[in-house]
C-alpha cells in the first residue's frame, strides 16, 4: 500500500504558536549549547567556573522562559 504524503504549509496559527513558545525554544538551544561546550571542556581539563555560571543562566533562562510561557496561556490579558 502506498501512501502519498502531502506537504502541508504550516497555518497561521501554527506559525503563531511557534511564536510564542520561541523564547522557551531559544533558552532551551542555550542550555544545550553549554551542555555541549562543558563536555568538550572535560577533553580539556575540565569545565571552568564561567563554563557552569553559563549553564547555570541559561538554565534560569529555561525556568522564566517555562514561567512566562504559563502565565501568558492561563492570564488572556497577558496573551494578548
Amino acid at each position: 500500500m502506498i501512501t502519498h504524503l502531502t506537504a502541508a504549509e504550516p497555518t497561521a496559527a501554527d506559525l503563531a504558536a511557534i511564536d510564542t513558545e520561541w523564547p522557551l525554544i531559544a533558552a532551551e538551544l542555550d542550555v544545550l549549547d553549554a551542555q555541549i561546550t562543558m563536555l568538550y571542556a572535560e577533553d580539556h581539563g575540565g569545565p571552568t567556573a564561567l563554563d557552569w555560571r553559563r549553564l547555570r543562566r541559561a538554565e534560569a533562562r529555561v525556568t522564566r522562559a517555562a514561567a512566562d510561557l504559563a502565565a501568558r496561556s492561563t492570564d488572556p490579558q497577558r496573551a494578548a
